[in-house]
């Protein structure tokens, strides 16, 4: 069982920037990958990036490339995302998740192949 925990959403204008925080408990968290998904209303849930176990490889969606950053700190059981130059279409909830079934190389970007999730935290840009 992993259980996660996600916050620092809020209310932020356009531009501006929030780091979004996740700490997971349970089965060991230096050995899966873990990802950052978003769902907005009316729409269906998309990925938004993903890490590898060490942290040595990162991937994102293309909407969110060059102004989002997700690292992890396996110390600390927690995984960041850090988003920059919001804009009023990142409006979302937004999850944390992790795949501990995830056997392949590379970074899982479905929301399947991912068992645990977050609660989720909103996060609100205003124009």
């Amino acid at each position: 069982q992993v259980q996660l925990v996600e916050s620092g959403g809020g209310l932020v204008q356009a531009g501006g920037s929030l780091r979004l925080s996740c700490a997971a408990s349970g089965r060991t968290f230096s050995i899966y990958p873990m990802g950052w998904f978003r769902q907005a209303p009316g729409k269906e849930r998309e990925f938004v990036a993903g890490i590898n176990w060490s942290g040595g490889n990162t991937y994102y969606a293309d909407s969110v490339k060059g102004r989002f950053t997700i690292s992890r700190d396996n110390a600390k059981n927690t995984v960041y995302l850090q988003m920059n130059s919001l804009k009023p279409e990142d409006t979302a909830v937004y999850y944390c998740a992790a795949a501990t079934r995830y056997l392949r190389a590379g970074i899982p970007t479905q929301g399947h192949e991912y068992d645990y999730w977050g609660q989720g935290t909103q996060v609100t840009v205003s124009s």
